[in-house]
């Protein structure tokens, strides 16, 4: 498990691909890899990475098969790159993020850049259905960094985008400041609003069975869907 709070950026120091397999070598910042061991976890670029081989305190290897190249960002990445980099959480450690698995669940897309002053703002494009798990004053995961939604937009296909806030301290410990209109994020949903969205709408499911279909077509006429339904700030308050 991680944190989402990104503990440095390391560099890709060497590339090497063989059948089914591609292996990084990364530098790490100081200290960073104090008391690492062969096998065990590190979240890069927010996916959980498996250490197979190690350089000293300063460095080591990572094999990413080719399912994991080409659903994240992981497959782009060229020596020199820059990489945001946490160590496995340990058993008590601080929770300053929200919990994460380093299982990516999709890619994202910058979809645009705004610099107000002493701010960063990402716009990111989220591709159909994830976005019915993503809402504003949320958690989400991008490339390994936990960040609070600020604003999310839906459309009727299912996709849509959500903005991010980044402050400067954010900005210098990961590699956010560099990424620029069209470049990728992998994104990681908060498990629990993922199992409270499918609860709901496998109860909407089940209760209306036939009827869904009319449901869908009159929540369309008012520019909504069902999973507006399953939003959490839809439920009555106590």
């Amino acid at each position: 498990m991680f944190t989402g709070i990104v503990q440095g950026l390391a560099t890709v120091r060497a590339i090497a691909d063989r059948p089914g397999l591609r292996s990084f070598t990364l530098v790490f910042p100081p200290g960073f890899a104090k008391g690492l061991a062969v096998g065990a976890s590190v979240a890069v670029e927010g996916v959980c990475l498996t250490a197979t081989t190690l350089h000293g305190d300063t460095a080591a290897d990572f094999d990413v098969m080719q399912q994991s190249l080409a659903l994240t960002t992981l497959g782009t990445l060229r020596e020199g790159s820059l990489v945001n980099v946490e160590r496995a959480a340990k058993d008590g450690a601080e929770i300053g993020g929200h919990p994460l698995s380093g299982h990516v669940d999709f890619l994202a897309t910058v979809a645009e850049v705004r610099r107000p002053e002493n701010n960063h703002v990402l716009k990111v494009a989220v591709p159909a259905p994830w976005m019915r798990y993503v809402f504003p004053k949320g958690y989400i995961a991008v490339n390994g960094a936990s960040l609070t939604v600020a604003e999310a937009q839906r459309g009727p296909d299912g996709s849509g985008s959500f903005e991010v806030w980044l402050i400067p301290e954010t900005l210098r410990m990961t590699t956010f400041a560099e990424k620029a209109v069209g470049a990728g994020l992998n994104i990681e949903i908060e498990r629990q609003t993922q199992v409270f969205v499918d609860t709901v709408r496998a109860a909407i499911d089940e209760r209306l069975g036939p009827l869904l279909p009319a449901l869908e077509a009159l929540l369309r006429q008012q520019g909504a869907s069902v999973d507006d339904l399953a939003r959490p700030a839809a439920l009555p308050r106590a």
